[in-house]
């Protein structure tokens, strides 16, 4: 079960590099614990990320970020041996994690709803705002969509719009240049925008 750290704790991103750098290595090898101690430095970033999702949500939602976190730990705890690079990439694998625990629970949610308004989903230049479990998966359709356009794409969305990577952090994550990620980016906004926008007229 994970504990969730002090907050006094320096245990967070201000972890040394040297620290974060060995239980990386450590966590890859599948060390047994070694992925717990990881996951503990970087648990205020997850939090912190965590936050990020459900603050985008403009209805309350039922989750609150503490289970969020500790829902993505169960299932990155769950992965054998993942070739963790650094912090950018294991924030990025847990915003993955995030959003599709939050599909799960909008689909678990809308199951027991009667009917379906059409959604309407507030877009501003770095976020998306959901209203209702319907904008969720409406992003989530999305995003599907986009990815058998361009996977790469679809990940940049990702780790920019949900994960709430910096431009240089998701260029590590993907291995591309900062400026392919930038131009990829005013790209795809344009993309997202426009698809949840002709969603909402239907």
């Amino acid at each position: 079960m994970l504990v969730e750290p002090d907050r006094g704790s320096s245990a967070t991103g201000a972890a040394s590099k040297s620290e974060l750098t060995e239980l990386l290595l450590c966590a890859r090898q599948g060390r047994e614990g070694a992925f717990n101690r990881l996951f503990t430095l970087v648990y205020n970033d997850f939090r912190d990320l965590a936050k990020s999702y459900l603050a985008r949500e403009a209805r309350a939602h039922t989750l609150q970020p503490t289970a969020l976190v500790n829902e993505a730990y169960l299932k990155l705890a769950d992965q054998k041996q993942v070739d963790w690079r650094n912090r950018s990439h294991l924030l990025a694998v847990g915003a993955v994690a995030m959003r599709r625990i939050l599909v799960n629970h909008a689909l678990s949610a809308k199951r027991h709803k009667r009917g379906g308004a059409v959604p309407k989903i507030t877009l501003r230049e770095d976020l998306i705002c959901a209203e209702r479990d319907e904008d969720v998966l409406a992003v989530d359709e999305a995003l599907r969509h986009l990815a058998k356009l361009n996977e790469r794409h679809a990940e940049l969305v990702e780790l920019r719009f949900f994960g709430g990577l910096s431009v240089p952090e998701v260029a590590s994550v993907l291995g591309v240049s900062i400026s392919t990620v930038e131009k990829d980016w005013r790209f795809c906004s344009a993309w997202l925008k426009n698809a949840l926008r002709l969603r909402s007229d239907h």
